[in-house]
């Protein structure tokens, strides 16, 4: 067994898994088959890619996650709840534990950067003394701290990215989604967007990247869950390549 494999089982065995997957199946009502009897397990503190080519499931993936969809068979666990046992009145407070970067931003464009991170937290009430202290934080953590008056619009699409992720991490979520984060990016703001994710990373966050970026993945050599046609083909520490062979 490859020590990768090997601290994955060992790790296992003393916390249980943030995310985790048994015989997930997706059929959509046109009879596309986007998940087929899908298996798989990520532990706290990952780093994660999905990678695989449009139709493979990504997207369906990261809609169960945060439960916009529901598999049509199979079992998903995510921070210790499985979630087809979630009452609807849970579904906003199981959404809180995760934070989630789209490659299209996803700003309020008539907001100021602060008022765009402020938003995560007013949403789910939190006091304005911790408003007022955590979000210029998280904005200095993302290299933002003299764009806080800015509105989306004057910043270039790399700070917009950067705001986008200072929201998604305000709230302390166990768990970072990031759906092709650097898909509108040029080269050098998408390494920096993937520098700020593996320091995300180190200060504990678990980390899903779902990307077509395979220069990103081969340098960063990572653990890389590959997708074909809804069917997990390979789940492997490593590049892009190294994950299809």
């Amino acid at each position: 067994m490859a020590k990768f494999d090997l601290y994955r089982e060992l790790t296992r065995d003393i916390e249980p898994p943030v995310i985790s997957l048994e015989n997930v199946t997706k059929d959509y009502v046109d009879g596309l088959h986007a998940l087929k009897n899908l298996s798989l397990q990520i532990d706290k503190g990952e780093f994660v890619f999905i990678v695989g080519s449009s139709g493979s499931g990504k997207s369906t993936l990261i809609k169960l996650l945060l439960k916009e969809i529901n598999p049509s068979s199979g079992k998903i666990m995510v921070n210790g709840k499985t979630l087809s046992r979630l009452r609807e009145s849970s579904i906003c407070k199981h959404r809180r534990g995760i934070g989630v970067v789209f490659q299209d931003f996803r700003l309020l464009q008539d907001r100021t950067v602060y008022e765009n991170v402020a938003f995560a937290q007013r949403v789910i009430e939190t006091p304005a003394y911790k408003i007022s202290r955590e979000v210029p934080r998280i904005l200095s953590v993302m290299g933002l701290s003299e764009k806080l008056d800015r509105y989306p619009s004057e910043l270039s699409g790399g700070e917009q990215q950067r705001v986008a992720l200072a929201r998604a991490l305000v709230n302390n979520p166990v768990i970072l989604l990031a759906d092709e984060p650097t898909g509108n990016l040029d080269p050098k703001n998408s390494w920096e967007i993937m520098r700020l994710l593996e320091e995300v990373n180190r200060r504990g966050t678990t980390v899903v990247v779902v990307t077509h970026n395979r220069e990103i993945v081969d340098a960063m050599q990572k653990r890389v869950i590959t997708l074909n046609k809804g069917v997990l083909i390979s789940d492997k520490k490593g590049g892009y390549s190294n994950a299809k062979n």
